[in-house]
């Protein structure tokens, strides 16, 4: 049998393509060929324990253990959102060679994955103090619910931000064993950057989605998905505003906004509606703007609690 191609959007070609055809089914499965969507997922956990003042102590344990959990609980959620939507991938060019999609992983091997990783994402949780166990347990229910919300709702975006952001209020948690009102801002605002990002990875699917009957935000926006964008990047930076603001109260708070005020801004101008290839390069460029606000977090909390 002919070796599948490699999906598109992978990162690594030469890496997946190096491995047993076995293990890289899996590998592409879990999508640990394209770490950009657990960097995604663990920078707003990263936010909120260097705002809350987790710069402080053993801060690289709590840093390490998100990181490990946001790699294998985005790998668990994108196997089973792959299991839900196998029938849809098959319609879809850019997902229809998906392991599950194309048949060379079946469902029942698949739901063992989902577990495995799975485990591994509870012993994380399990290191954490109790309210954030409790903050982590919560996320099951959104993110068992999100591979619906394309069926239902234009905007399955929106509810991708509630679901890769879960990790700021986790790690608010993990630091400070409360919510504050910064806890909120900072979770609101990578809700509309998750929006604003997501919308331009949905780019590349219009014509596809289109055809397949799957709704996004992309194109619900239409014509105005570069405005869509730059509203929800608009809202983003400033509700972190709000969130450094109610951590340390001055004009420093909101000067540290401005590299990835700025970095967003671009992304919003710059942004081409006809051009895949150019959608996933903006979308994987908020690897830098979390960065970005991590340095921003970091220096804010570190000022507020020195």
């Amino acid at each position: 049998m002919d070796q599948p191609e490699i999906v598109p959007d992978s990162e690594q070609r030469s890496l997946a393509a190096a491995l047993p055809s076995r293990v890289r089914e899996f590998v592409l499965l879990a999508r640990f060929d394209r770490p950009i969507g657990a960097w995604l997922l663990f920078w707003p956990g990263a936010w909120a324990i260097a705002l809350a003042g987790g710069a402080f102590g053993a801060w690289w344990q709590l840093l390490l253990l998100f990181a490990i959990g946001a790699i294998v609980m985005r790998g668990a959620g994108c196997v089973y959102n792959d299991i839900v939507d196998r029938k849809l991938d098959a319609r879809v060019a850019r997902t229809r060679e998906r392991p599950l999609a194309s048949g060379r992983v079946s469902v029942r091997a698949a739901w063992i994955f989902v577990v495995g990783l799975s485990l591994i994402g509870l012993a994380v949780l399990l290191s954490l103090n109790g309210f954030a166990q409790i903050v982590g347990i919560a996320s099951l229910a959104p993110v068992a619910a999100y591979p619906f919300m394309k069926r239902i709702t234009w905007w399955p975006q929106a509810w991708l931000g509630i679901v890769f952001s879960w990790a700021a209020p986790v790690g608010w948690a993990a630091v400070a064993g409360r919510f504050e009102v910064a806890t909120l801002l900072l979770y609101a605002g990578s809700i509309a950057w998750v929006i604003g990002y997501d919308t331009i990875y949905a780019v590349q699917d219009l014509e596809d989605d289109a055809l397949a009957g799957v709704r996004s935000s992309a194109r619900a926006l239409g014509r105005h998905v570069k405005a869509g964008v730059a509203a929800s990047y608009a809202a983003a930076v400033l509700l972190w505003a709000g969130a450094l603001w109610a951590a340390r109260p001055e004009p420093l708070a909101l000067a540290a906004l401005a590299p990835v005020a700025i970095h967003l801004g671009w992304q919003a101008a710059s942004l081409r509606r006809d051009d895949g290839a150019d959608a996933l390069a903006k979308f994987r460029s908020n690897r830098g703007a979390g960065m970005l606000m991590f340095l921003a977090c970091l220096t804010i909390g570190t000022a507020a609690r020195l």
